[in-house]
């Protein structure tokens, strides 16, 4: 068992340089190539069926109630009327235009909920407004529903593709214009409308009906409301759609229905008051109608003087009492329907202001409630009664009821105690007019009614008319600043933005795909990896393709094992690698000793052994040197084949079936001076012949007479005939096959050049990529398992580079 040691030598860069980056990326271009047209395809698809996106703004100011100007001045003189105002809060209205209400009445305004569509090439465009057909509903539910309106002529039609609530219902329908068409959902009809032409004829149009519930929820998340400033209230509204004017539509929908639902809000307690006038004034005028009557009468049927004439100093010291008991009787008339009022009201009914009650703490609580009761409607509107904030305002609103009742109460014993008093008075008045005829008596009391309820006709009427005229004054809350305006551009899908994505996911994919291969690739790659040994690599020999032209294209394909591709005056990059490798060999051999043996091994089968063997042998044939190469692997004999295998060979001198080894030379066709020795009859015991001592007085008599002998030996850890072999042999030449050798075995070969267990080891690097840096796809296995038999097997064509 080998013991695994630290590679020594020089440590390993572990950043990746931009120059290793391109080497990785450069020979896989036609990847980056198709990744790109496939990424721009798609964008461009995108862009074509994708409808182009206009953005439209608006710009509204919301004034400020304490700060509006001359009419809220002109409102301000009607104060006593209860129309309380209150600064806006503009995070408040800020959230209402966002609120789903609005949008609501929006979508109900505009028919949003339904949809026209035209298929124009691979993209669909709506007819906003422009629909050369109209469908109307007799009888419909909610049910959202879709179909195509097939048009093949102007009185004509076919319904197809029918989607109701999401579901295909597999039935086409066909008629004319204005007839009723029945489904499930209710009854309809299709009629023309003023956009039609004839260029609709034989189009089809896909009619889409939304709940409107849906339809709300889209444009309300889709709609954009902020604040220009923090120091000022104006709101800038926008909205993203394929209609420029659908989209201003919306904007200027969305602003009317905000406005009209604030004016509502603020005159609803103008309401209740003109409301609570106008019951008033009906009670009182049919009273009063009834004391005219009886003073009439009661004169036309007693013929009385004018009393007053007769009376005048009495009444002149009445008069007074007269004014203050009318005031405090119209009052107590007030205070004492207000008592009523207070028991008899919900929670969410509001109370009369202005009700002419000469009590300012009374009219201020009354409009402290109605704030409250308003501010809890609008509450329980968007939430229940369950609400714990609506149960404190409940409680708070019942707490304020008590306490108005009790100033009422108050109101009412102060105003009795008054009454009383100046009664008193009277008495004592009208005791002097006892002289008087009892008719006389009886009038002043009619016309006392009648006077009382005159002048409280007169006020009321007087508060109905400054009511109205509160509400007339109530003016907008907010001013458009800038209509909905917007570029005539769209703003989506932004070109330029989605092909320069596409571009870099274009580049991106291979590239990631690439990157993460080669490093999940534990093979070894190229030379980088290889820096860590302290072993010499005295040669690279890059990847060798036959290429053949088709069409027009340059093909690789794999060349035949027994491929020479070291050619004379050849200069392409195989043939000077070669040159480079023989030139190191030169260099490193020892001419004195006459080291020139060599043993040629790997560690896996398909190294490229044999490959290298030849060809390593041809270009020191080329150079006049007498050059023999001995097929040291006798169970598979690879070199063999570049003689066509003869039947005598090394296995049959061991074996002593051939007593002169001259006679198992074998001469090169071309070159004279390159010799082999093949493998001849395939041995069931080649260890057995290697270790008989023939190989040694073979080896040793034909080393004068070549000046370099090479032997081609199986991979080392596959069988031992390598190791009897290599004791024979001056240098030992170990290839590694780029993208066959896992890197781990590195270490292996470390502790074997270490050990020193194979004489004079050397490295060559067989398959590298040329202009790249990995990239490496071989598939080749030796054979070697089930014993002796395995390795006689057939050996599967090799890949580029060669093999062994």
């Amino acid at each position: 068992m080998i013991e695994k040691k630290t590679i020594v030598g020089k440590p390993t860069d572990d950043f990746i340089r931009i120059q290793d980056l391109w080497g990785m990326f450069v020979p896989r271009w036609h990847w980056f190539a198709l990744s790109l047209f496939a990424a721009l395809a798609v964008a461009t698809f995108y862009l074509l069926s994708t409808p182009n996106i206009y953005t439209r703004t608006a710009a509204i100011l919301v004034k400020d109630d304490s700060k509006s100007g001359s009419s809220t001045n002109a409102i301000s003189e009607f104060s006593d009327l209860g129309i309380f105002k209150s600064n806006t809060n503009i995070n408040n209205e800020l959230l209402t235009l966002k609120s789903p209400t609005l949008m609501t009445e929006v979508v109900q305004r505009l028919g949003l909920s339904e949809t026209y569509t035209v298929r124009k090439g691979l993209r669909t465009t709506g007819l906003y407004k422009c629909n050369p057909i109209v469908v109307t509903y007799r009888h419909l539910d909610e049910t959202p529903v879709s179909f195509t309106i097939n048009l093949p002529s102007k009185k004509e039609f076919t319904i197809s593709d029918v989607m109701i609530d999401g579901e295909e219902l597999g039935t086409d329908f066909s008629g004319k214009m204005g007839d009723s068409i029945r489904m499930e959902i209710g009854t309809f009809v299709i009629n023309l409308t003023k956009y039609w032409n004839d260029s609709f004829v034989g189009t089809s149009i896909r009619y889409n009906k939304g709940s409107v519930r849906a339809v709300t929820d889209y444009y309300a998340t889709g709609l954009r409301a902020d604040l220009g400033n923090e120091d000022a209230t104006i709101i800038n509204l926008s909205i993203d759609d394929a209609s420029i004017q659908k989209a201003e539509d919306i904007l200027n929908t969305l602003i009317e229905v905000y406005n009209e639902k604030w004016i509502q809000d603020k005159n609803q307690i103008a309401v209740s008051t003109s409301q609570f006038i106008g019951d008033r004034l009906s009670v009182i005028e049919s009273e009063l109608g009834n004391v005219d009557e009886n003073i009439a009468g009661f004169k036309s049927e007693h013929l009385l003087p004018d009393v007053q004439a007769a009376s005048s100093l009495y009444m002149a010291q009445s008069a007074e009492n007269k004014k203050e008991l009318l005031a405090l009787n119209s009052q107590l008339s007030t205070a004492r329907y207000i008592r009523k009022e207070l028991n008899n009201k919900e929670l969410d009914q509001l109370l009369p202001t202005n009700s002419g009650i000469a009590n300012v703490n009374i009219e201020s609580q009354i409009g402290e409630y109605n704030t409250m009761v308003l501010d809890r409607n609008r509450l329980i509107a968007n939430s229940s009664e369950k609400n714990p904030l609506a149960k404190d305002m409940a409680n708070s609103l019942q707490s304020m009821q008590r306490t108005i009742i009790q100033s009422v109460d108050n109101l009412i014993v102060s105003l009795n105690t008054q009454i009383r008093s100046i009664r008193q008075q009277e008495a004592m008045t009208t005791s002097q007019l006892a002289s008087n005829p009892n008719q006389a008596r009886y009038l002043l009391s009619v016309e006392r009614q009648q006077k009382v309820k005159e002048e409280l006709y007169l006020y009321l009427l007087q508060k109905r008319e400054e009511n109205e005229l509160s509400q007339a004054f109530t003016a907008y809350n907010t001013r458009v600043i800038t209509a909905p305006r917007g570029s005539m551009f769209p703003t989506a899908p932004r070109k330029m933005n989605i092909l320069l994505v596409a571009f870099v996911i274009g580049l991106l994919i291979p590239a990631v795909i690439i990157f993460t291969k080669e490093n999940m690739n534990t093979k070894v790659r190229g030379r980088k990896d290889l820096e860590n040994l302290s072993i010499p690599l005295i040669g690279e020999i890059p990847q060798y393709f036959n290429t053949k032209k088709k069409l027009g294209f340059s093909k690789k394909t794999q060349p035949d094992i027994k491929a020479i591709v070291v050619k004379e005056g050849s200069r392409d990059i195989i043939n000077e690698a070669f040159r480079v490798l023989r030139s190191n060999m030169d260099f490193m051999t020892n001419k004195d000793d006459k080291q020139n043996v060599f043993v040629i091994t790997s560690f896996n089968p398909g190294s490229g052994k044999s490959f290298l063997s030849m060809n390593i042998a041809m270009s020191f044939a080329i150079k006049k040197k007498r050059i023999l190469v001995i097929d040291g692997d006798l169970r598979h004999g690879t070199i063999s084949s570049y003689v066509d295998s003869p039947q005598t060979g090394l296995s049959d001198y061991l074996g002593n079936r051939v007593d002169n080894y001259k006679d198992i030379i074998v001469e090169d066709k071309k070159y004279d001076n390159l010799h082999i020795i093949p493998i001849g009859t395939v041995p069931p015991n080649p260890t057995e012949l290697l270790e008989n001592g023939k190989l040694a007085i073979l080896i040793e008599a034909l080393g004068s007479e070549y000046d370099y002998i090479f032997i081609d030996c199986p991979p080392i850890d596959i069988v031992a005939d390598t190791q009897i072999i290599e004791k024979l042999a001056d240098r030992t030449i170990f290839v590694i096959r780029s993208g066959l050798l896992d890197r781990s075995m590195l270490t292996e070969l470390e502790c074997i050049y270490q050990e020193k267990r194979f004489k004079n080891l050397s490295v060559i690097l067989n398959g590298t990529e040329v202009g790249g840096r990995y990239n490496y796809h071989y598939s080749y296995r030796y054979g070697y398992h089930n014993g002796y038999s395995s390795y006689y097997g057939n050996e599967k064509s090799a890949a580029p580079a060669g093999e062994a």
